[in-house]
């Protein structure tokens, strides 16, 4: 058997290495600040980002495919939000086996103080340049519609 020396990566590969990290370094950093504020309101994580993605009334379903988790995952989800008093299950009447879920007076308070804090940290992560920040923003977009097109 006979070993051979690992070639350097080329330099194009080491580029592509570069984005992936640098791209999860800035993910990380934002889930962990989100995290960090869904702590400070008291909220499980994956509850504050069910809360965030609730827009208006919407079925359970819809809050699993937005969360890319099972539907199962998202009952409990749910259950600890009603507990809270941030949401209540309300029967679709074209459908009585569809629950819509609907986000309570104070449910909607902490959405929105839970999405402007997540904002300001946004905000202070991306603390370059505004022209660096719109090129950025057009640099993600084309590589989120490249990766749609590969899907």
């Amino acid at each position: 058997m006979t070993t051979q020396a690992a070639h350097p990566p080329a330099p194009e590969d080491q580029l592509i290495t570069e984005l992936a990290d640098l791209v999860f370094q800035v993910a990380g950093r934002l889930r962990q600040g989100f995290n960090a504020i869904a702590a400070d309101l008291d909220l499980p994580p994956a509850q504050a980002l069910a809360l965030v993605n609730l827009r208006g009334p919407a079925p359970m379903r819809d809050l699993a495919d937005l969360l890319a988790c099972d539907a199962s995952n998202v009952t409990g989800i749910v259950d600890g939000l009603e507990r809270r008093g941030l949401v209540t299950r309300r029967t679709d009447p074209a459908d009585r086996r569809v629950k819509h879920l609907v986000l309570t007076e104070e449910g909607q308070r902490r959405r929105d103080l839970l999405g402007a804090a997540a904002h300001a940290r946004a905000a202070a992560l991306f603390n370059v340049p505004q022209t660096d920040r719109r090129q950025l923003r057009d640099l993600l977009t084309a590589v989120a519609k490249h990766e749609q097109r590969l899907d």
